[in-house]
């Protein structure tokens, strides 16, 4: 395995986007999930510090792994190098959409 693959993922978590880097991506074990391990963050000596992805840093503080159900991914992406990790806000004017659930009103009439 070739340990300078960077990844990109695109995901979904209360209605934001979420763009994190992670050096492994695979499919967990779990049923549905993709594992996301050692996620990647600027550098500490980096002289501008952008918000967004503080608030990222510190919502993943001491995670060792994650597990992004797969119905929430956008997309991943392969990259060569790191951009900027952040959450943005989901607009519905976007090609992203949220995968349907089973949990509406739906259901058969009896």
């Amino acid at each position: 395995m070739n340990d300078s693959r960077l990844y990109k993922i695109s995901f979904i978590n209360k209605d934001k986007v979420y763009d994190i880097f992670a050096k492994q991506v695979y499919e967990s074990d779990l049923y549905g999930f993709l594992a996301v391990e050692e996620i990647v963050f600027g550098n500490a000596s980096e002289i501008v510090i952008d918000p967004s992805e503080e608030k990222l840093k510190a919502e993943f503080d001491g995670v060792k792994r994650s597990f992004i159900p797969l119905h929430s991914v956008v997309r991943i992406d392969e990259v060569k190098e790191r951009g900027v990790c952040k959450i943005s806000d989901y607009d519905d004017g976007t090609n992203v959409a949220v995968f349907p659930s089973a949990s509406g009103s739906g259901g058969s009439k009896e």
